[in-house]
């Protein structure tokens, strides 16, 4: 769960960084504003298509997401 755990993390920080709510997050992303709560809190395991869209929306690369 630790990589669950920092990935939310960094979504969260990424997300409040750009002053953006979880709506527009997963609106920017393509995604349900539900999915992205559940990453936010790590109760939801996500696909790495999932974290590439996240990644993309938040201008960052995958990577930056698990650091």
């Amino acid at each position: 769960m630790e990589i669950a755990n920092r990935l939310a993390e960094r979504v969260r920080a990424l997300r409040r960084e750009k002053g953006w709510s979880q709506e527009e997050l997963a609106h920017r992303a393509g995604l349900h504003r539900t999915f992205i709560s559940q990453v936010e809190r790590a109760v939801k395991n996500t696909t790495i298509a999932a974290t590439e869209k996240n990644a993309r929306a938040l201008e960052v690369k995958m990577g930056n997401l698990l650091d």
